[in-house]
């Protein structure tokens, strides 16, 4: 169960410390990420708290899968996405005085809003070890210039009193550093590690394509992720329609919620998709999912390290994909999938028809592409690698890991 948002101050057992920060424990990749790190690190040493924030009522969580891997978190309200500066900084002391009482050995922060008062909280703490996981980032295409300088030159600060600043993808770290956002030296490119075993079995395919009235022989093109601004499921609804102009018995999925249903709705009721696009909503049977898609897309403008394309691989499934982030390796540069400029529908309608018209060469690339997520992107590889960092860290500064 949920600890109280006040830590205890009783001693704790030998084992190093981690207060892991995290904005909310929504339904998305990071959460699998912080879920994992948090449950798979005691094995090798660590006592992790988790402290996360609350989710919108449309996002979902995560928080059943977190008591399920017996993970006791403490939830703060004010450490969620929303900027309020008042409650911002009552958050910052409650996370301060936590620290304090706690003592850990490292703080790992993760997502922007937790990553700002995390760090802060750190250094006022005198925690040893700060580290900071960039798993995308809102310094692009989120805010207007404004905005976006002022986070930009926060996150630089931020950066002089982190010990090392984690990336999910080489591109993700080039960004940041052309950016100005942090020194190369201090970037480490640790990739994302899941549980990929549940996707390769061989699985029906029947149930999501009879929820979407797809007909024998008709393809079903899914896409799987929040339904908010960055995503572009607009551009992918538009692509949709231009799809179905040349296969008009092509379906497609969209597996997910979020503050832009509403208006993806009415967008695909507009594009006269109302019959052929269906809104499926959260779904935790994700295996069932891409087993029953014929295509896996990625629409959006900006991206650390797509999950949802991670979990598609491995479950063998042909992969269209927007060149974003660290999207193009992850895909080969296109040889494990097909990538698109970001915000063309025309070009993301193109490839989704090449890939459904030359079922041969996509099958070809699937296979890379399951073959690769599931030599570089395994639980067991990432869990290495942060107890490989965190060791690393923690001999100058003479705790014991």
């Amino acid at each position: 169960m949920p600890s109280s948002a006040e830590v205890s101050d009783a001693p704790c057992p030998p084992p190093t410390r981690v207060v892991r920060l995290f904005s909310r424990l929504n339904i998305g990749g990071p959460s699998l990420h912080v879920i994992l790190l948090t449950a798979g690190l005691r094995e090798r040493g660590y006592e992790t708290r988790l402290v996360v924030g609350r989710e919108a009522p449309s996002e979902g969580n995560f928080l059943d899968l977190a008591r399920a891997r017996g993970i006791d978190y403490v939830q703060l309200a004010g450490l969620g996405r929303e900027i309020r500066p008042l409650a911002d900084v009552v958050t910052l002391w409650q996370v301060y005085r936590m620290l304090r009482g706690w003592r850990p050995a490292i703080v790992h922060t993760h997502t922007a809003k937790a990553g700002v008062l995390g760090r802060l909280a750190a250094r006022l703490a005198g925690v040893p070890i700060v580290v900071h996981t960039y798993h995308g980032h809102v310094l692009r295409h989120y805010f207007g210039p404004l905005r976006t300088t002022l986070f930009r030159r926060l996150e630089a600060f931020l950066n002089r009193v982190t010990d090392v600043a984690v990336t999910v993808s080489a591109a993700l770290r080039a960004d940041l550093i052309a950016m100005g956002v942090c020194p190369p030296e201090k970037i480490r490119v640790v990739p994302l590690g899941l549980e990929l075993a549940r996707f390769t079995a061989a699985r029906p395919r029947g149930e999501v394509r009879e929820a979407c009235g797809a007909r024998p022989g008709e393809a079903v093109v899914g896409i799987v992720g929040r339904l908010v601004p960055i995503k572009d499921v607009g551009s992918f609804l538009e692509a949709a329609a231009r799809v179905r102009e040349t296969r008009p018995g092509t379906r497609f999925a969209v597996v997910g919620d979020g503050e832009r249903r509403a208006a993806l709705e009415a967008q695909a009721s507009a594009l006269g998709l109302a019959g052929a696009v269906t809104f499926l909503g959260w779904r935790k049977d994700l295996e069932a999912v891409y087993a029953g898609l014929d295509v896996v897309v990625n629409s959006s403008l900006n991206e650390g390290t797509p999950v949802a394309l991670i979990e598609a691989m491995a479950a063998g499934r042909p992969v269209v994909a927007t060149a974003v982030g660290g999207t193009p390796d992850l895909l080969g540069g296109g040889a494990r999938g097909r990538l698109v400029p970001a915000a063309d529908a025309g070009a993301l309608a193109a490839a989704i028809l090449e890939t459904l018209e030359r079922p041969e060469e996509a099958a070809g690339r699937a296979r890379a592409g399951r073959d690769y997520v599931l030599a570089h992107h395994s639980a067991e590889r990432l869990l290495s690698d942060i107890d490989s960092l965190y060791r690393e860290l923690l001999r100058p500064s003479s705790v014991p890991a």
